[in-house]
């Protein structure tokens, strides 16, 4: 990298305020779009000085990163030839025909498809390519077929900020009906007789606040208001039963939820709540129609101290609280995952020692059975199938060095059929790579699950540099899975490493509450720990570690480069949640109020506004020398948004001592997401990746 080329200095807008008693400086603050609602919508509304700056950010990005582009373009082809041209779905059988997507050799898009059940003549339903023609940014945002299959509601977003707008195909005519409906959150619920759907409206903020009914041939201003939420700090979504006999909004938070049901063959559409918020109480529900023609519902839930979650039952009539039994109790340490209900069967994903399993109970006769698995570590998710009446489930397995298997298992005969196996045109062979499961000790006595790859041929004397990547919130986990991408470092004599640190649900809830709200710097800590392990035990050595997070993780990048700046070689920061304290201070901002259980409320919590200051990356950028770090960032992102990452570059450039840079990369046509085809997606990739091999001397 050039030392002589200057990066742009951000000019300084000194301002401040006083909140708790602290004066709060912020010298960048400007960089904050006053009309940022207006940018989401259209970028080009971003003012002129603004546009300036960021324009000035992604000159220096190109020529500090010009000399990397030779190997971009290496790495680029070798991302694109581990993906299949034509790759395609397994078929999802749903009534008459099968549904699935496809992508044509040289396609960037999907293409979503279905043909006559049991195979037959194709129908193009969508066409990903063309509807993306000639736009900077395309993403569809579901494709639900009436209960007919005569219609489609499907919806795209052409920016990036993920403001959908739902669509109506006829089938039977392709061709586009007159009904469109901006501002959903994706997806739609259709009613049985398919006159109407039901949708989750976006607001001015970009919140999802409210659920509305639209009825095919009126326009969309007409619209009926369903259901609205009034609590700001709740997101609202919408599903339906397995059944399809109902629709779900779910109105949650990150501690609490709440259940209200749509009968679909209620011509009033009416709601009618399964049991009313309770601090702290998390559910989902599904339906269960039963023989004697009642209904009941099955409940996944930590209510009663279930911190690892329950399963319980109530007839739907009475589903209120007082009536919920237990079906599957609760065991400390099996984290419940999620649960699928079928017509006589329950099928759960649960984790527990780290490893997920499915489990499959007949409810006729409650047994049980799991299906098994051989690998120490591994990936496994249940996915892909439409229908109620069936026997057969679909699941997907993978490990750091199996690539993905698409299985149907049919629960009463226990026979595992694999449907597809993730193809790797340009080749791979899993004999050359080892993955392992360590665990790396923590001042506070926890230890710390680490999933690592490598080449058989990888010395593990304290030579080879190593990727470690961390998220950290929100209960999310992360997969030991496959991954085509993460290859072309290994092969280049990387170690990759996930460090599971608590603010995930790894090793249970428990995993994720010690690592959330007060305690948030666990995390950060964690991954510390995590690295310095690897670096003591000779998987790489001080300062040959890539750190590498996206979002959140983001954030916990920002925050370990401002603890540890040493132990890392390089820090890659993709729309980096990083300014949390100005975030969370303001409350027009999309996720603020929903995010509160997380972070903590600093406006009202004074103890939470510390807590926040003590870590928030911005705010605790100092005199030291840090790494090279590269930040990505997105204009149109309503999660992170934009000078985050701007402002954050902008104090490293003011306060390092060190001679390293700090490069700001934001793409001008996208959002939280990147860039929306997959090409233009490995063309991202690729620049992390040869952002870290230059780092570390590697290339």
């Amino acid at each position: 990298m050039p030392a002589s080329i200057l990066p742009p200095v951000a000019e300084k807008r000194p301002s401040k305020r006083i909140v708790h008693g602290v004066t709060l400086h912020d010298d960048y603050a400007w960089l904050r779009a006053d009309n940022w609602q207006e940018v989401l919508r259209d970028g080009s509304a971003l003012p002129a000085d603004i546009r300036t700056h960021l324009e000035a950010e992604n000159s220096y990005a190109q020529a500090r990163l010009a000399e990397g582009e030779a190997l971009r373009a290496t790495l680029f082809e070798e991302l694109k030839g581990r993906i299949k041209a034509d790759d395609s779905s397994v078929p999802a059988p749903d009534g008459p025909f099968e549904y699935y997507s496809r992508f044509r050799e040289g396609g960037q898009h999907r293409l979503y498809c279905r043909r006559p059940r049991g195979g037959g003549e194709e129908s193009v339903l969508l066409d990903g390519d063309a509807l993306a023609e000639g736009k900077g940014f395309f993403a569809f945002g579901g494709s639900d077929p009436s209960p007919d299959h005569r219609l489609v509601a499907w919806s795209s977003d052409e920016n990036g900020s993920e403001f959908y707008v739902a669509h109506i195909l006829d089938t039977t005519k392709g061709v586009m009906l007159g009904d469109e409906v901006p501002d959903t959150a994706g997806g739609v619920v259709w009613r049985q007789d398919g006159s109407a759907f039901y949708y989750v409206k976006v607001d001015k903020n970009h919140r999802a606040s409210s659920v509305w009914e639209h009825r095919l041939g009126t326009p969309a201003g007409e619209d009926r208001l369903v259901y609205e939420e009034a609590d700001s700090g709740m997101f609202v979504g919408l599903g339906q039963t397995q059944s399809r006999r109902m629709a779900v909004i779910s109105i949650h938070d990150h501690e609490t939820s709440e259940a209200r049901v749509i009968h679909l063959d209620d011509p009033d559409g009416t709601v009618h709540l399964i049991a009313g918020r309770e601090a702290g109480m998390q559910y989902e529900i599904e339906h269960l129609p039963m023989a004697d023609g009642g209904d009941q519902l099955l409940i996944l839930t930590n209510v009663d101290g279930a911190e690892d979650f329950r399963i319980m039952s109530a007839p739907l009539a009475t589903a209120d609280r007082r009536s919920w039994r237990d079906l599957i109790p609760h065991k400390s340490g099996r984290y419940i995952l999620a649960m699928v209900v079928l017509a006589g069967w329950l099928v759960r994903l649960e984790r527990e020692d780290g490893l997920p399993r499915i489990v499959v109970r007949e409810l006729a006769s409650g047994t049980e059975h799991s299906i098994a698995f051989e690998e120490e570590a591994y990936a496994l998710d249940l996915r892909g199938w439409e229908e109620f009446e069936t026997d057969v489930i679909r699941f997907v397995y993978s490990s750091m060095t199996t690539p993905a298997e698409t299985f149907d298992y049919n629960m009463r005969t226990r026979e595992r059929v694999l449907r597809k196996r993730q193809e790797v045109p340009s080749g791979h062979d899993p004999s050359l790579y080892v993955t392992r499961r360590v665990f790396a000790p923590t001042a506070d006595g926890e230890s710390v699950p680490v999933s690592l790859l490598y080449r058989k041929a990888t010395p593990i004397d304290g030579s080879a540099p190593l990727l470690l990547y961390g998220y950290g919130a929100y209960g999310i986990s992360m997969p030991a899975q496959f991954s085509t991408n993460i290859l072309s470092l290994v092969d280049r004599g990387f170690v990759y490493a996930i460090a599971h640190i608590r603010g995930g649900s790894e090793k249970g809830w428990r995993w994720y509450r010690e690592g959330k709200l007060a305690r948030k710097s666990n995390s950060f800590h964690d991954f510390v720990a995590a690295g310095a392990y690897l670096a003591s035990h000779k998987f790489t050595s001080k300062g040959r570690i890539v750190a590498h997070g996206g979002s959140a993780g983001g954030m916990l990048m920002g925050a370990v480069a401002n603890l540890a700046p040493d132990l890392f070689g390089a820090v890659v920061a993709e729309v980096a949640f990083v300014d949390v304290l100005t975030t969370m201070l303001d409350d027009t901002l999309p996720l603020t109020p929903p995010e509160w259980p997380e972070w903590g409320n600093p406006i009202v919590d004074e103890e939470a506004f510390h807590t926040i200051l003590s870590y928030s990356p911005v705010d605790n950028v100092s005199a030291q020398a840090y790494p090279p770090i590269l930040a990505l960032a997105g204009l149109t992102d309503p999660r992170v948004t934009y000078w985050e990452p701007a402002k954050w570059v902008a104090r490293l450039r003011e306060k390092s001592t060190g001679e390293t840079p700090a490069i700001l990369r934001v793409n001008m046509d996208s959002g939280h997401g990147g860039a929306s085809g997959r090409f233009d997606r490995l063309k991202e990739v690729a620049l992390v990746q040869a952002f870290a091999l230059k780092a570390m001397d590697a290339a």
